[in-house]
């Protein structure tokens, strides 16, 4: 089965092409034939788009919108000169797409019918930012693959409905929660899915027995309690905002901050909101950048002050995260890092377990450095008595299988 699998931005159109069925899923053959992105949808577009292990093809085009540039797409991928194993549109077997979020409706991947469009419309609110551009990759592959292809939403938020009600209630008035739905959801659902998967892989481990602390860190970071393979606790809420600290997003704050600078500065809430999404976090601090290995260049080169603050604040909200979340699962047998920065950036990860030694995590300063660039592994000391992985995600190959288990009616977990 060919799945097309979409992750439609306001202006941006990623996609992967993935080979996979049940046999592959099971064997984790899956064949990724082509990847790529659209950004700047609406004017002179920027693509770059590859076969898999093949030069990227990379160019500007004028897209009106995302059905334009799926167009593009499917002009190309059709074509000789892509180089990837389709001739026609009719080899695409099924169309996978990331929705954020599902709201408390949907608690797994679904086929898309009317029924299911009306239900991600209905958490607009809830996602304002996402959703309307989920549905519009949605609507796009409608329009330019027919609509008795089959297509089906992955949901971020779906793997964090196991969280119990302590966990994901907030201390408002509880009317609040019965009239307005305001909870924790969380995200990175997907990315938390797959590495939990691949844990298991390589340690041999049950579903049941998978008590991991999972950390997704990119430009957005979050962190997942996983007890029995359930999410049992999550570090982002209602929004992604809360939380960690990350390239551009505060994180957690005394709400309070907010009515006072806004009198300050003379910002109404919408654009304090914006603040907090957009110019805070690791930019906020450093005044530099949202880049970690931008940051880390800086500190070790000119020894900047504020680079090394934005660094050390950040890697001390994970480890208070770390700490509290090994309280809630009642100690755990791994720590998972993820993500761009979780899998790449090694002083990260050795300064993050820096002081956790009485927690039985040592790490391998060796085998920590070799863990970059894509490589799974373990990278604490042998003896540790809570083990450190690096497990790089990939939230494009579960929405493949996700999207062929759904169309071939495979049971799978949430």
């Amino acid at each position: 089965m060919n799945v097309l699998v979409l992750n439609a931005g306001s202006s941006t159109l990623k996609f992967q092409l993935v080979s996979t069925d049940a046999e592959r899923m099971a064997a984790n053959t899956d064949v990724r034939l082509a990847r790529g992105q659209y950004e700047r949808i609406g004017g002179e577009a920027v693509f770059s788009i590859r076969p898999d292990n093949g030069e990227a093809t990379r160019g500007t085009a004028p897209l009106r919108d995302h059905r334009a540039a799926l167009e593009h797409l499917l002009k190309w991928l059709t074509s000789e000169e892509s180089a990837v194993a389709i001739s026609s549109v009719g080899e695409i077997d099924a169309v996978g797409h990331r929705v954020a979020h599902g709201g408390e409706h949907f608690r797994r991947s679904v086929r898309i019918d009317d029924e299911v469009l009306r239900g991600i419309e209905d958490t607009i609110d809830l996602a304002p930012l996402h959703n309307p551009s989920n549905l519009r990759g949605i609507q796009a592959a409608r329009s330019a693959l027919g609509p008795g292809l089959p297509q089906v939403a992955v949901f971020d938020t779906a793997f964090h409905h196991t969280i119990p009600e302590r966990a994901y209630l907030y201390a408002l008035p509880y009317q609040w929660y019965r009239r307005h739905r305001v909870r924790r959801y969380g995200f990175h659902g997907t990315s938390y899915r797959y590495v939990a998967y691949r844990y298991r892989q390589h340690t041999g481990k049950s579903r049941e027995e998978t008590k991991i602390v999972a950390l997704h860190l990119g430009n957005g970071c979050s962190m997942c309690a996983i007890d029995s393979g359930d999410s049992v606790d999550t570090s982002m809420g209602f929004t992604p905002l809360e939380g960690l600290v990350m390239g551009t997003r505060s994180g957690d704050l005394d709400p309070a901050i907010l009515d006072y600078i806004g009198s300050k500065e003379g910002l109404s809430l919408p654009e304090i909101e914006a603040f907090l999404n957009k110019q805070s976090g690791l930019l906020g601090i450093s005044g530099l950048t949202n880049d970690m290995r931008e940051l880390l260049a800086e500190e070790a080169e000119h020894g900047d002050r504020r680079a090394r603050l934005a660094i050390e604040i950040f890697c001390y909200r994970v480890r208070k995260y770390i700490g509290a979340y090994l309280a809630a699962l009642d100690g755990a047998d791994a720590i998972v890092f993820a993500g761009g920065i979780g899998e790449n950036a090694s002083a990260v990860r050795a300064r993050i377990c820096e002081g956790m030694e009485w927690l039985g995590v040592a790490l391998d300063p060796e085998r920590n450095a070799a863990a970059v660039g894509g490589k799974e592994g373990r990278i604490d000391r042998d003896g540790s008595r809570l083990q450190v992985w690096v497990i790089p995600t990939d939230e494009e190959l579960l929405i493949a299988r996700d999207t062929a288990r759904v169309i071939l009616g495979i049971e799978h977990p949430i």
